[in-house]
């Protein structure tokens, strides 16, 4: 059997500290600390515990270049090489570790920039109720953030080294403006309204929709959006959630911008409810509702949304032309952002409640729409919906243009 390293590895020193009675009792501080070498690659499910001789092996080996695994054993012993063929940090040539190849392999082809890989990798969510662990530790409101983080920087900047002021013409406001300042991301969603077939349809198309499409080569046609994108490349895929929306059946879709259409998907709602019985929040929910759920991170006031729209690129698309280049993954953070807020707008437009959220548990997302993270992970979640006529959770709506009263 032949050996290499893995595509991407990141060896973290981490350190972890803890209490001592002891050694407090003894004169000591009581704190104590031990250092860990934590290796993290991103087709692995979870960081894997090293020590120096696995450094030192995982080190002088080559991420390209095959060697005889007989020498590595030899020198490092036949289960520590085992154990970091099993973990995924070494590939193996023989059919014994396919899977573990072929993962590595799937990576390889998609030219991702190691760094960036180990960042989209290493801060995926899966099972977090964020809610309610920020409710818990109090940080919900901004005394709870006062109290625990002191006072916050200036809301302005000012430059000390700056000179004098130029003033700038006031535009003149128009529709525009009004539509610009009525956008506040809705934590009221009204559950005894439906949103529209017509309505969804609309903020779909505009922010995801086909506008224009040329012909760059043969084989390679450049689509137009309403939103820019790196390399005119166009990622960013959306994934549905539909939960009350007249004429549309419940459950998972994709989005398709050529055809302007919903394409359903299957929906295993056992495997959905799997980790449900951890979170006291989840209990009496559906598939669906859980998934909206959790999707969010436990933030019932998202979770209401009529529709939840699902922003994963494919990492495929842009790594096509960007290979393993520093920037790429920023591009598609970047992509996220824009059609993120034609959407906002364009349901803002048509009087409707709408927001953005990062804080999304990205694995069970993952699972549902059978999407893998280094393919085509998930980076956000929106919401459209109806209004409720009251402000029972707290929007920050400054101008009061969405609740005057």
């Amino acid at each position: 059997m032949r050996i290499r390293r893995c595509a991407v590895l990141w060896l973290e020193p981490h350190e972890e500290t803890g209490f001592d009675l002891e050694a407090l009792l003894a004169g000591g501080t009581g704190v104590t600390s031990r250092m860990r070498w934590l290796a993290h690659v991103p087709t692995a499910d979870a960081p894997v515990e090293v020590d120096m001789e696995d450094v030192a092996l995982l080190g002088a080996v080559s991420p390209n270049d095959w060697l005889a695994a007989s020498a590595l054993r030899d020198r490092h012993g036949a289960g520590r090489v085992r154990r970091l063929l099993r973990a995924g940090l070494l590939v193996g040539s023989t059919k014994a570790w396919a899977e573990q190849r072929a993962r590595d392999e799937a990576l390889r082809e998609l030219h991702w920039h190691g760094l960036a890989a180990s960042y989209h990798a290493g801060s995926r969510w899966e099972g977090i109720d964020a809610a309610g662990e920020v409710e818990e530790a109090g940080l919900h409101h901004a005394e709870g953030l006062r109290r625990a983080y002191g006072v916050p920087p200036p809301m302005l900047h000012e430059r000390a080294d700056g000179g004098a002021f130029t003033a700038l013409p006031r535009a003149p406001r128009n529709a525009f403006d009004g539509v610009l300042d009525a956008r506040a991301s809705c934590r009221n969603f009204d559950a005894g309204k439906a949103l529209s077939l017509g309505q969804l349809a609309q903020v779909l198309e505009r922010a995801f929709g086909e506008r224009g499409r040329v012909r760059g080569a043969d084989d390679f046609d450049v689509l137009k959006r309403t939103s820019p994108s790196g390399g005119a490349l166009h990622p960013v895929e959306c994934y549905l959630i539909a939960r009350r929306v007249d004429g549309l059946a419940v459950g998972l879709y994709h989005y398709r911008p050529g055809e302007h259409a919903l394409q359903a998907l299957p929906m295993d709602g056992a495997q959905i409810l799997a980790g449900a019985g951890k979170h006291a929040a989840a209990a009496g929910k559906d598939a669906l509702d859980y998934l909206a759920w959790i999707a969010v991170g436990g933030q019932e006031y998202f979770a209401d949304a009529h529709a939840l729209c699902v922003l994963a690129p494919r990492f495929r698309r842009n790594y096509w032309k960007y290979r393993n280049h520093p920037k790429a993954y920023r591009v598609c953070i970047l992509d996220v952002g824009h059609l993120s807020q034609t959407l906002l707008l364009s349901a803002t437009e048509m009087g409707l409640g709408s927001y953005v959220t990062a804080a999304i548990n990205e694995a069970d997302i993952e699972r549902a729409f059978g999407l893998t993270h280094w393919i085509d992970g998930p980076l956000a979640v929106c919401g459209i919906g109806p209004r409720r006529g009251e402000m029972d959770t707290y929007e920050l709506d400054p101008n009061r243009k969405v609740w005057p009263r």
